[in-house]
């Protein structure tokens, strides 16, 4: 089959590892450009993720407010969390959203997937919407410090509105949810 758009594709001529680290790695790619130029590409290397809407019976939204260092805030998100090595998205759903909210879901549906940053990195996040929820062991990893919260749907319009939730998978994860 041929591809109408393989004027675009970039050919890897050689990579560099340049760190490995525990949630990510970095490499160093050297390729040849569709003129035949040659251009340096670094790129993130991540294991993908999952991000959760747990939906309640009464139609609220959890949520999870915790530090992120690398913005140094602290930040208002939808449960979410890396996949381990082997681990079904599906899977990584039901675990981060016990272990970040104390509830499972009965009904967790699978609403999209996407790359978060695709001009660096090969993250990519697996988006879920979790509904009839039932409560379990909320369990967050030892280095994780998070407060719950539960608000309405005009609540989270309120709070996108006036810039306290503006992470992007968060704000993506809620509109695909139809928040």
């Amino acid at each position: 089959m041929s591809d109408i758009h393989s004027d675009l594709y970039e050919k890897l001529v050689s990579s560099e590892r340049i760190f490995e680290g525990k949630v990510i790695n970095l490499r160093r790619d050297t390729v040849i450009l569709p003129n035949d130029q040659t251009a340096t590409r670094e790129v993130v290397e991540h294991p993908g993720a999952v991000a959760v809407v747990p939906v309640t019976k009464e139609g609220n939204i959890i949520l999870v407010r915790q530090f992120r260092h690398p913005v140094g805030q602290i930040l208002l998100e939808v449960p979410a969390g890396k996949l381990d090595p082997g681990e079904p998205p599906e899977n990584c759903a039901l675990r981060e959203l016990a272990e970040e909210t104390g509830f499972t879901s009965n009904k967790l549906r699978h609403l999209t997937s996407m790359y978060t940053t695709p001009g660096f990195s090969n993250e990519i996040i697996h988006v879920y919407l979790a509904e009839d929820l039932v409560e379990s062991d909320k369990q967050p990893d030892e280095d994780e410090f998070i407060h719950t919260e539960v608000f309405t749907p005009k609540q989270i319009k309120e709070l996108i509105t006036t810039g306290e939730l503006c992470d992007s998978k968060s704000l993506v994860a809620l509109c695909l949810a139809g928040i």
